[in-house]
């Protein structure tokens, strides 16, 4: 391939069984130059920031995932803006969003915090990684509603064909991991179908999800190259094509530098 493929959505410091320095040799070896780290937990803020200082291949995504909303503060909006401030590998704000498939008990509260890290997005003119598990209504609303200006992906998106419609009329872009290459991922497979390319995404969510062939194992960034190849074969397409457009989407979103 003459463009290397980037993993927009890949939890490299979760990656157990081989070390960061393995993971990013074996995503070299696969044509991934470049993998997008989020962050879930507040906890995590400094690490992704450590690790996008550490190696040139990581950049990062920083907030608080929706399952972690009740630990948001005030506290943690003014230390993302301290890193931002210092390091241009912080490259958005992520993963944020809604979960409502494991406890609705707290569903205002992830409102209110999605609303919160949207806005601050904004205000550090960042583009924004959403999370949205079982809340597709009141992730779109509430994007629709508050935010202005920023970029948006929706990360493993899991909506339909229909949905996603909605949301390219809001100008979001789609992510599409390993799902897509699973038998019975009907909707997956047909939103790679009907998507365009200019509004699609590549990513892994490792460790998470891995793709056939390795579905149920530890997923890492050089898988990403099995998503371009199904996505490819879906289309009709060559697997150039799928890399050069999603590699130029995720420069434009994400300002990534020269390729």
């Amino acid at each position: 391939m003459n463009t290397y493929i980037v993993d927009t959505h890949s939890h490299v410091d979760m990656i157990e069984s081989i070390t960061i320095e393995e993971v990013i040799q074996n995503a070299h070896d696969a044509g991934v130059d470049k993998i997008i780290v989020p962050c879930a937990y507040p906890g995590d803020i400094e690490k992704i920031n450590e690790l996008t200082l550490q190696y040139k291949e990581l950049y990062g995504l920083l907030g608080v995932h929706p399952s972690e909303a009740r630990d948001w503060t005030d506290g943690l909006a003014d230390k993302i803006r301290e890193i931002t401030a210092g390091n241009k590998k912080i490259v958005g704000i992520g993963e944020i969003g809604l979960d409502y498939y494991w406890d609705k008990s707290f569903n205002d509260v992830q409102k209110d915090v999605f609303i919160k890290q949207i806005r601050l997005a904004n205000e550090l003119n960042l583009p924004i990684c959403v999370h949205d598990r079982d809340a597709h209504l009141d992730t779109l609303n509430i994007l629709k509603e508050h935010n202005h200006g920023s970029k948006v992906v929706l990360h493993c998106f899991s909506g339909s064909v229909e949905f996603m419609r909605e949301c390219l009329r809001e100008g979001i872009y789609i992510a599409l991991g390993g799902v897509v290459t699973f038998k019975n991922a009907v909707k997956a497979k047909e939103v790679a179908q009907e998507i365009p390319l200019d509004k699609l995404l590549l990513e892994t969510d490792a460790p998470y999800l891995a793709p056939v062939p390795f579905r149920g194992k530890e997923n890492q960034p050089s898988y990403t190259r099995f998503v371009a190849e199904e996505i490819a074969k879906l289309r009709s397409i060559c697997v150039e094509e799928v890399v050069r457009a999603t590699t130029g989407n995720a420069h434009e979103i994400y300002n990534l530098g020269e390729f």
